[in-house]
């Protein structure tokens, strides 16, 4: 379905064509008549599936057709961190931009000038406001927002903001609320918490569900079973063999992360490390030079995983097998986005095997196993039912999954 059939305003499809967008994803397609409609939503979506226009466009639609009314917020997206709510607010500024409509984005981490210039925003009132739960309490304690008229409320990637603690602080920040409002909810996976949360905000919503649990068929996965030890030697390996312009390594910890990147620096690689240990701006910075090609090497924690757009990355390496199902998804989806192809490769140590089974039963089948070099010595057997007790084999022999 094309953007040019849901009715949008002249100047809202101005700024659709100007980001380049023509056909609807399907989470697109499904969630913009349903918003439009006025029926809250609850949506089963990943990253990458545009899921961020699912709910901004039919949202500025209204907001441009009703009377306009200065002085209020009228739409508040909740967020789990600064780095979504900032890209957010440039689909925000980019779809807009030939409207009159205004938005700002509220997070943590910044100094006093930047809350001054919140306040003032939220004080005078707003179109869009693109927040994280802690930040946007605080100015909400304070008294000064004005949301007597608010219209919409939507949480997005409201399954990450129950696992990061948030549950709480979004029920207080729905307290200030108007009881009238359409509220939209977006998540990646739907356990239980969400569910409840669900049935406490939402009003007989329509449920959309996009399939999440399957990676894009024109990403290339292939596995690798190695002890602990051979990991750092198999991963130069793949990097002397692969002379790609951008390569994203996801760690479970930001210890391997940082122990990583010096040993690729020390081997003349160019690389940098983000994780919780960088202030937001070294996040930033960091991430700005993968995204201009000035670095080819990423090393990450999960705090990349979601959230944040990249593109045109040609390979993503798990150094560690992710604990769920789920955040192997994210990670593998940083690449083969924008109609590119990609590859992911993950290193299955001895005690991760049970885990990487898991995995493969999601995806519905087993991953290639591929041929370990043998210069890196002996590997153990793919075998998940003895994960971490099995015997070592020599490393030419190609083990493939025994499901």
């Amino acid at each position: 379905m094309k953007f040019s059939e849901f009715g949008f305003e002249p100047g809202l499809l101005e700024g659709i064509t100007a980001m380049g967008f023509t056909e609807a994803t399907p989470v697109q397609e499904k969630a913009i008549p349903v918003v439009l409609q006025g029926r809250d939503l609850i949506a089963s979506a990943q990253t990458g599936t545009g899921k961020t226009a699912a709910f901004l466009l039919p949202v500025l639609q209204k907001i441009l057709s009703a009377p306009r009314e200065e002085g209020q917020v009228k739409t508040l997206v909740i967020v789990p961190t600064r780095e979504l709510a900032m890209q957010i607010d440039q689909h925000m500024e980019g779809l807009s931009y030939f409207t009159h409509l205004s938005s700002i984005a509220v997070y943590g981490g910044t100094d006093g000038a930047s809350f001054s210039r919140e306040q003032d925003s939220l004080s005078k009132g707003t179109d869009v406001v693109i927040c994280t739960p802690g930040r946007m309490l605080s100015h909400l304690s304070m008294g000064y927002v004005k949301v007597s008229g608010l219209k919409y409320l939507i949480l997005d990637e409201a399954d990450r903001m129950l696992d990061m603690g948030f549950y709480s602080d979004i029920l207080r920040i729905i307290s200030y609320l108007p009881n009238k409002r359409q509220n939209l909810m977006f998540a990646a996976t739907m356990p239980s918490a969400i569910r409840d949360l669900a049935g406490k905000i939402l009003n007989n919503p329509v449920e959309v569900n996009i399939a999440l649990s399957k990676p894009a068929e024109k990403i290339l996965q292939l596995a690798y079973v190695v002890h602990e030890s051979q990991k750092i030697p198999m991963l130069k390996y793949l990097l002397e063999r692969k002379q790609l312009r951008s390569i994203l390594i996801f760690c479970n910890t930001k210890d391997k992360a940082k122990k990583i990147t010096r040993e690729l620096k020390n081997s003349g690689h160019s690389v940098e490390e983000i994780h919780s240990d960088l202030d937001q701006d070294g996040r930033e910075r960091v991430l700005l030079r993968f995204k201009n090609r000035q670095i080819s090497i990423l090393v990450a924690t999960n705090i990349v995983s979601r959230g944040i757009d990249i593109d045109n990355i040609d390979l993503v390496i798990n150094m560690d097998v992710p604990g769920e199902g789920e955040d192997y998804i994210h990670r593998i989806g940083r690449t083969a986005r924008a109609e590119a192809e990609g590859a992911a490769v993950t290193l299955i140590g001895d005690r991760e095997q049970r885990q990487f089974q898991q995995i493969e039963e999601l995806l519905g089948k087993p991953v290639y196993k591929g041929v370990v070099p043998v210069q890196l010595g002996e590997v153990p057997e793919y075998n998940p039912v003895r994960s971490g007790k099995s015997k070592s084999y020599g490393a030419k022999r190609n083990f493939k999954s025994k499901r």
